[in-house]
């Protein structure tokens, strides 16, 4: 004889799949920043865990929220059209749940989506992951057989560190592609690169370069400090060094002092770059290859 529906350890075990999602999700996301070109200034990541552990117990009260309010009646739901004969519960309750959780979200979803007048693309996106995201928890839950906490627990924790292990092996491996600057050359040098308070410097193929308003940063400035602003005209030479990481560009203007550009962003995007503050400090000022239309 199965075992009698627990409703309490279906709430249990929905609680610990969101927790599990959310870790998941936070994995994959700092793998994907070692993908990305990297920001001006770098991330505290001290304070960036402290926050995730701070939030840890916001994310199971959540996480415990959602599933009382919509993964609970959706198994309820789904075990209520799908009793067969003698009172038991059907197999195919597991392909009755996501469409109760669906039907569930539905309501909230379009007053929320309507009150803020959200478009309707960006309405079904967030619909269709929120009822993927809490259907895992239910499908997850449904069977009645002992020790499914404590699986879950286990499998979960495993998904969450392999996940870890896998892409920290495929960056280093380059199985996935951690961030290299592009290859640029003389050729992409040409034309006006801006900073993000407009001042620019103009290329010319034949070597001129012109600068008007671009900051200059001594050895010590505070990221955080003012920097001289600087115009004038003179030359610049494109350095390619023995890989993508050392390659330069040295812009020679009398009433400019710049040590030699160093080149990050994508291809789509270059931008060339001088260090801010301390060595090793990691504070960029960026200089970005303006558009046509910009």
């Amino acid at each position: 004889m199965r075992q009698k529906r627990s409703y309490g350890r279906v709430l249990v075990v929905s609680t610990l799949v969101g927790c599990l999602e959310v870790a998941l999700t936070v994995v994959v996301a700092l793998v994907y920043v070692r993908t990305q070109p990297p920001p001006d200034t770098p991330p505290d990541w001290a304070a960036i865990g402290g926050s995730l552990v701070a939030l840890t117990p916001l994310v199971g009260f959540v996480s415990f929220l959602l599933s009382l309010v919509f993964v609970l009646p959706a198994v309820a739901l789904a075990d209520l059209t799908t009793r067969g004969p003698g009172g038991r519960a059907a197999w195919w309750a597991a392909v009755a749940a996501p469409p109760a959780v669906a039907a569930l979200l539905a309501a909230p979803v379009l007053i929320v989506a309507t009150y803020n007048d959200a478009p309707t693309g960006s309405t079904l996106a967030f619909w269709a992951s929120a009822t993927a995201s809490l259907s895992l928890g239910a499908v997850i839950a449904l069977p009645r057989g002992e020790g499914l906490l404590r699986r879950v627990a286990v499998w979960g924790a495993a998904a969450v560190a392999g996940a870890g292990v896998f892409g920290a092996l495929g960056l280093a491996v380059g199985l996935l592609p951690a961030y290299e600057p592009p290859r640029i050359g003389p050729e992409t040098m040409t034309g006006t690169w801006i900073d993000h308070t407009r001042g620019r410097l103009a290329f010319t193929p034949d070597g001129r370069v012109t600068a008007t308003g671009v900051g200059v940063h001594r050895p010590g400035d505070h990221p955080d400090d003012p920097s001289r602003r600087c115009s004038g005209s003179g030359t610049w030479s494109y350095e390619p060094g023995p890989d993508v990481w050392s390659q330069k560009v040295r812009i020679e203007i009398p009433e400019c002092h710049w040590p030699a550009w160093g080149v990050d962003g994508t291809g789509q995007e270059p931008r060339i770059s001088q260090d801010v503050g301390d060595p090793g400090s990691g504070q960029l000022y960026r200089l970005r290859k303006a558009s046509d239309r910009t």
